[in-house]
């Protein structure tokens, strides 16, 4: 028998290795589970199990400008992907829960020479 923990450690790992999802959305629980060292890749994840009818619920943030819908559909497939390939178990349905869309951050250059942003005309007033 496999440990419900590892089937959303797989899920969790399969899920955030999609492109566009930007990262899966735990509990204050989990964030302090990750600071202890313990895996982040439960995060986000749920386990239904029912006779041999394994239901798996997702909670990511996506990034901004993707296709919602194509996202979603490519994390039902890779879960259910590996988890088939990684333990033979049989996953009947994947909910993918979009938590928020998280835009792109703009990258700050800083300039070694000009760390403070001071015009290259401003001389300090001693005119």
């Amino acid at each position: 028998q496999i440990a419900p923990r590892v089937l959303e450690i797989i899920a969790g790992y399969a899920a955030s290795e999609v492109d566009g999802v930007s990262k899966m959305y735990g509990s204050f629980a989990n964030s302090v589970g990750e600071l202890l060292g313990r895996s982040g890749h439960r995060r986000g994840v749920k386990l239904t199990s029912d006779n041999d009818e394994l239901s798996i619920d997702v909670d990511v943030f996506v990034e901004y400008g993707v296709s919602v819908p194509k996202v979603a559909a490519q994390i039902q497939k890779r879960i259910k992907q590996q988890v088939t390939l990684m333990t033979d178990l049989v996953v009947t349905e994947v909910n993918v829960h979009v938590k928020g869309i998280v835009a792109p951050q703009s990258e700050q250059q800083v300039d070694p020479d000009n760390l403070f942003g001071d015009d290259a005309e401003d001389d300090g007033g001693n005119d």
